[in-house]
């Protein structure tokens, strides 16, 4: 395919925007070469500036749950729109689609909204915090939850050992209270509980992980620290970011079957618009201003448009929820096919799947955790991401990111992307 004008828009954006993109992986620093510029985009498929269609498999990283440009989100966002963009001022868009979101998971009482993933997480630990008196947090390798300061701490040498800031601008100061631990290693939180007695405020978890590949919690995993969050008045706080609204209707919740004390949400629940959340009970969330002493606001929050688009797409989730069971099964299909293609070949694979989430690792290991993840042959994953490209297949252009479908996807797209994948995995 031809990336001539995406190469010249790459070059000119370099000019203006650091590394040439608002967020890193968009860049294709992983797998090399110049980002696609698309230009537009209908149901399962992506269109390049160059005029390339493209089958889509990350969804605008997971939002597009329902496709691209569906017109009822469509028609919501054009109706609101003439209305007023932002006011500044409380709308009964923000309650309606509070009253929608709650009645769709088990446990959460009341929500606020903010305006991206980041914000969510990042006010769900200040609560956390507020709410318990205690300053540090538990978090694991490998689990992406934005980039407010707290998250960007990578794993320390030891249990007793603090974690150290990844990230030039993050101080010491806040990797002493932020303890990691490895992804679906029960043990080890155990262990950080038991060095940091009465300290811990709450421990945050993908509770199914998508930012290492997509990384299924062991069984008892998820169990086991839900009951060390209670042994220790420890909130348990689900970044439900990707997997809300997503896996079903009620979340990563309803099918672990497992009530988290507060759950983050983004993407889905924005309909493609930027929009954030969290949400807990009562008497959790009655500590934020102005009702309580937790401070947190947001001029754009609550956004009119981002509002209309969240409730078109979650009222047909909640409407059509046969659509769980529909990206379930393209994906299984999907699957199974591609043991099927990768199986005839000598190449050293895994695959993990959660719902319509999934994830492909060259390596010969069992993806559990970050550690686990890294073992995959990088030089592999950029021949079979370009590949892929090159046959009219979109997928993350990292192997550390989950793919996420969509249900405009049809089975003839996906036997499309599997004969691609033919073709592809003799050149790998």
């Amino acid at each position: 395919m031809l990336y001539q004008r995406s190469s010249v828009l790459f070059n000119e954006a370099k000019k203006y925007i650091p590394g040439g993109v608002n967020s890193p992986v968009r860049a294709f620093k992983s797998v090399g070469g110049s980002p696609v510029f698309a230009s537009r985009a209908n149901g399962a498929y992506v269109y390049d500036e160059d005029g390339n269609k493209y089958i889509d498999y990350i969804s605008s990283w997971g939002p597009m749950i329902l496709g691209h440009a569906h017109p009822k989100v469509v028609r919501a966002i054009s109706e609101t729109a003439k209305n007023g963009t932002s006011f500044g001022m409380p709308t009964t868009l923000e309650t309606d689609l509070a009253k929608l979101s709650l009645s769709m998971v088990p446990g959460m009482q009341k929500i606020r909204f903010v305006n991206s993933g980041t914000e969510a997480c990042m006010s769900a630990i200040r609560l956390a915090r507020g709410y318990t008196n205690k300053d540090k947090i538990i978090k694991f390798s490998g689990c992406y939850h934005g980039h407010s300061d707290s998250f960007l701490i990578e794993a320390g040498s030891g249990v007793v050992t603090f974690g150290t800031p990844n990230s030039p601008g993050v101080t010491k100061g806040t990797a002493k209270d932020t303890l990691i631990s490895p992804y679906n290693d029960l043990n080890y939180v155990k262990t950080l509980f038991e060095n940091n007695k009465n300290e811990v405020a709450a421990i945050i978890i993908e509770p199914v992980a998508g930012n290492m590949g997509c990384v299924i919690p062991k069984q008892g995993f998820i169990e086991g620290l839900r009951k060390l969050c209670d042994q220790n008045n420890c909130l348990l706080i689900f970044d439900e970011v990707m997997t809300g609204f997503r896996l079903a209707k009620g979340g990563a919740q309803e099918i672990l079957g497992i009530n988290a004390d507060i759950v983050t949400y983004g993407k889905v629940i924005g309909g493609g618009l930027p929009v954030g959340a969290f949400s807990s009970r009562d008497e959790i969330m009655n500590k934020l201003s102005p009702e309580g002493s937790v401070y947190q606001a947001g001029t754009l929050s609550g956004n009119p448009l981002a509002m209309s688009a969240g409730l078109a797409t979650l009222s047909e989730l909640k409407l059509n929820d046969n659509i769980y069971q529909s990206l379930n099964d393209k994906c299984s299909y999907l699957e199974k096919g591609m043991y099927e293609v990768l199986g005839k070949t000598t190449l050293d694979f895994k695959i993990n799947r959660s719902g319509s989430m999934i994830s492909l690792h060259f390596c010969s290991e069992d993806v559990t955790d970050f550690k686990s993840s890294q073992k995959g042959n990088n030089e592999k994953f950029k021949k079979y991401f370009h590949g892929m490209l090159n046959e009219g297949i979109y997928l993350p252009p990292s192997a550390f990111e989950s793919y996420f479908l969509n249900d405009a996807l049809t089975y003839s797209d996906i036997d499309f992307t599997l004969d691609a994948l033919k073709k592809v995995s003799k050149t790998i």
